[in-house]
């Protein structure tokens, strides 16, 4: 049975008639006969039956008629995906980071949006760097934001946006009045830190070993948030990525590390190298690519 066919069916019972078929499907009738025929010998039952000069289906003609209507449906559909996605529409299915989602990620998929790209439609997905590296390598996502390059040797990273780290700490403690702050400040209070499974959980630990401190790590939390709050209610300080959660914490004061320390957090875009690539996927990561100094300057909240 091939497509040819079913549409010739269809055509043919919606008709009720081949030599009228025939001419709407541009084929002689003959043709259109041997057709009908040799899909009644494969399937085994009879389609059609005369009346007249019309035709009319048999009951095993009705329920083949309802299968084809779905099939067509479907041919259709497709179709109009394939269109679609050709064409620069479809889906985007993107994972990012959560200090992303508040507004980085709305503002950046809504400006890609409205420069011409209203055919594209995003799925939206939350989660930390190894998370979202897995979810990119088992075809979950097409493209994603991660916190650090990781040995992915069949990934390619995009370095996209850059913060720095900066030390938080009670807005009443006595070490807030300085303008900036050296290693040794995590040795005299209680450290709270990012979950050691995460990049940044990595990447601060790493900091400390290479300046030669043992901080006392009293929490481990996932992200910014709750750091922040932890922080603001005195439990101890923290070394943190300088994101809007952050700049939005009452009660904290933020101070940059000392020049001989300071350092720039790192987030690539990052997809499956040397892999087909949707038309939407590939705009998206030349928008972001050609635009990264304006989305740079959103990250932080910055006008230019």
């Amino acid at each position: 049975m091939t497509l040819n066919q079913i549409e010739y069916f269809y055509k043919a019972a919606t008709m009720q008639h081949f030599n009228k078929a025939a001419e709407a499907l541009n084929i002689s009738q003959p043709s259109l006969s041997r057709s009908m025929a040799a899909l009644e010998s494969e399937l085994g039952v009879i389609l059609f039956e005369k009346q007249g000069r019309n035709v009319v289906l048999t009951k095993a003609g009705k329920i083949f008629l309802q299968h084809t209507k779905e099939i067509l449906e479907t041919v259709r559909r497709a179709e109009k995906n394939m269109n679609e996605i050709a064409t620069g529409g479809g889906e985007i299915r993107l994972a990012y980071l959560s200090p992303l989602s508040a507004t980085f990620i709305p503002k950046m998929a809504h400006s890609f949006l409205n420069e011409g790209h209203k055919d594209i439609r995003f799925r939206f997905y939350e989660g930390d760097t190894r998370e979202n590296i897995d979810g990119l390598k088992k075809g979950r996502y097409d493209l994603i934001f991660c916190a650090n390059r990781e040995n992915e040797p069949d990934i390619d990273f995009f370095p996209l946006l850059q913060h720095k780290m900066v030390v938080i700490l009670p807005e009443y403690n006595q070490q807030a009045e300085q303008t900036e702050l050296g290693v040794d400040i995590f040795t005299h209070y209680p450290v709270i830190g990012y979950e050691r499974g995460t990049a940044l959980g990595r990447e601060t630990r790493e900091f400390f070993r290479n300046n030669g401190i043992t901080p006392d790590i009293t929490c481990e939390l996932p992200d910014e948030h709750g750091i922040a709050a932890l922080v603001a209610e005195g439990f101890g300080i923290a070394l943190v990525a300088d994101v809007e959660a952050v700049r939005n914490q009452k009660g904290i004061a933020i101070r940059p590390l000392t020049p001989e320390l300071s350092y720039d957090h790192h987030i690539y875009l990052a997809c499956i190298k040397n892999q087909y690539r949707l038309p939407a996927v590939s705009e998206l990561i030349q928008y972001m690519q050609k635009n990264k100094e304006e989305l740079q300057a959103s990250f932080l909240g910055k006008n230019i």
